[in-house]
């Protein structure tokens, strides 16, 4: 497979503070783990700056001034207790839209088959108008919308595997039915969406997970749910939140998968996508907080991307 990589050490410049479980020290990690010679395949790219058309294809231009205009010069300014703003953030949120939106650009056009963006801040808990849960732009609605309306998709899937729910992104297609988003989430957990019952326009497939369930429930219910629901959509393109904070050494959590759940969900995604999309799959960073597990898990997840 002829997979991109999509970094920069603008996503450094994102400065949460220190104790913050979504710090510069994730993003070093994953570099580490993917500078080995194991991934000499992966096709390297430098990602532009996102502009405000693309941001705006899902949040208003009020909101992104709002957040402008609130960077601080130095420090930290919180805009909840979870999610913070430092002089660097708008920057690394630009151009992790930046990274989403060329990855599309690169695999409608063949000029690769798959994408990994290792990006931050992350991005699926982001509303339309309101920064949450560490995340200030969604980056994969974005990079959906960019899709749909630039190379006229009909059906793009998201699957969101992060072990919190994603709000931001089911809000902001709700009702578009040309969009359908299937999330596997712990419940009860932060945000406190992702309910069964929550079905938008009948796009939206939430199927929450407990406290104390491992790889054989989370299987089971991608094989017996989510899995159909992907293959009866035929999408055009795949995106991927790809959370790693469901492993079982995650401090933020309590869901217990390992390392080969996530080699194993990849696997069946991209089987769908071969079989809908000539294998098209976008993969963008959302959670993972345990430095170690969140390192392997990425190096498991792109490996697999890379048909290794």
């Amino acid at each position: 497979m002829r997979t991109l990589y999509y970094s920069h050490p603008d996503f450094l410049l994102h400065n949460t503070g220190a104790g913050h479980p979504e710090c510069t020290d994730r993003l070093r990690a994953i570099t580490s783990a993917l500078d080995q010679p194991a991934f000499a395949k992966l096709l390297r790219k430098v990602p532009p700056m996102g502009s405000n058309q693309q941001i705006q294809l899902i949040h208003p231009l009020t909101y992104i001034q709002r957040l402008q205009s609130t960077l601080p010069v130095q420090g930290l300014h919180y805009l909840d207790p979870d999610t913070v703003l430092s002089s660097g953030s708008i920057t690394a949120a630009f151009r992790a839209v930046g990274a989403v939106c060329d990855a599309v650009d690169q695999l409608m056009t063949d000029q690769a088959d798959n994408a990994f963006c290792a990006v931050r801040p992350p991005g699926h808990h982001a509303e339309p108008t309101q920064a949450m849960g560490f995340c200030l732009f969604n980056n994969v609605a974005i990079a959906a919308e960019y899709a749909r309306l630039h190379y006229h998709l009909k059906r793009i899937a998201i699957v969101d595997f992060d072990v919190h729910h994603g709000n931001g992104t089911q809000t902001a297609f709700y009702q578009q039915p040309q969009v359908l988003y299937a999330s596997s989430h712990e419940m009860p957990n932060y945000p406190g969406t992702g309910y069964p019952t929550e079905t938008g326009a009948g796009n939206i497939i939430n199927v929450p997970l407990v406290a104390g369930d491992t790889g054989v429930t989370f299987r089971k219910k991608y094989a017996e749910i989510i899995l159909p629901a992907l293959y009866a959509f035929k999408p055009d393109l795949l995106l991927i939140s790809a959370g790693f904070d469901a492993h079982r050494d995650d401090p933020l959590a309590a869901i217990k998968l390992v390392a080969d759940d996530f080699r194993w969900v990849t696997e069946a995604l991209m089987d769908v996508a071969e079989e809908a999309c000539a294998g098209r799959i976008i993969s963008v960073l959302e959670g993972g907080y345990n430095l170690k597990a969140l390192a392997a898990n990425v190096a498991v997840h792109v490996k697999t991307l890379l048909g290794d």
